[in-house]
């Protein structure tokens, strides 16, 4: 080396790289990896074992019933949490006290003695009112209403009331996740809105509502995923979803390790395409808000 020149340290070339495989290596998502490997071995066990076959085809039929009772509760229960969470947020003295209180009542009680009480309770007390408005409502010449007449308790299914119970409780759930979804709107919009001409309702429904739910929706998802665990619930009611179907499978045969372990892994894989789809969502409206 020349006289007068400095030496300049060379930093090796693989440090880079390895700092970023093991920044990668940890960041990885390996507790996914092992649901789905503990998922996928548990279906190869199901369908080579000839008595894990016979419950999953015997417990695969009430599938339609988990879903459908999960999508339609889930569904209703959104409209109700839209209505509660605006009426939380009005200046309106008696929609506002009707639903905190409606909030606080289903917060307050377990969600199992509230299925047993919509059920069993309060479905019959709505049936008996509405046959009483039928009656009067005839009495006084409205003859058009008399079909309210003919309703009747034992007519209104288990699963109805299955999704009706799950729709109130969930429904709870939802007011707050649209109330600070609104709240958490700036109040700018809101008067700008208004300066615009437009009436509060119609600055919630263009302006505020969709800013809102946009917001709102990864936690939206989150309650979907955990409706369709709550679902087993149900099964208390005689409805005939997995769950009902799996302990009536394992009362039959006593087989008791293939009907709850090929139950556990229907939930599982389920939940695993759903959590699947709201972390694809909120990755969407992260991109589309960077724009």
């Amino acid at each position: 080396m020349a006289s007068g020149e400095t030496s300049i340290p060379r930093t090796p070339a693989l440090s880079i790289p390895r700092e970023t495989l093991r920044s990668k290596l940890e960041r990885f998502p390996w507790w996914f990896v092992a649901m789905v490997s503990m998922a996928l071995a548990t279906m190869g066990v199901i369908f080579s074992q000839p008595s894990y076959n016979q419950a999953f085809v015997f417990i695969r039929a009430g599938i339609h019933v988990t879903i459908t009772t999960t999508l339609a509760a889930f569904v209703i229960s959104l409209l109700i949490g839209l209505m509660a969470g605006l009426g939380r947020i009005s200046r309106h003295v008696f929609f506002s006290n009707l639903s905190t209180l409606y909030v606080e009542i289903v917060r307050g009680i377990p969600m199992l003695v509230l299925i047993f009480f919509i059920a069993f309770v309060a479905v019959p007390a709505v049936t008996s009112a509405l046959n009483a408005l039928g009656k009067m409502l005839v009495d006084a010449g409205v003859t058009w209403l008399a079909w309210l007449t003919r309703i009747e308790n034992n007519g209104v299914p288990m699963q109805m009331r299955a999704i009706i119970a799950l729709s109130v409780t969930y429904g709870a759930f939802s007011a707050e996740v649209f109330r600070a979804g609104i709240q958490s709107i700036p109040k700018g919009q809101m008067e700008a809105a208004r300066s615009q001409g437009m009436t509060y309702w119609q600055a919630m429904r263009y302006v505020i509502l969709p800013q809102a739910i946009r917001n709102v929706l990864p936690a939206l998802g989150n309650d979907f995923v955990s409706m369709l665990k709550d679902s087993s619930l149900v099964s208390v009611l005689a409805v005939r979803d997995i769950t009902q179907v799996a302990r009536l499978y394992a009362g039959q045969t006593f087989r008791y390790p293939e009907a709850f372990t090929t139950l556990a892994v229907l939930y599982l894989i389920m939940t695993l395409i759903l959590s699947l789809g709201v972390k694809a969502l909120e990755r969407g409206l992260s991109h589309g808000q960077h724009r």
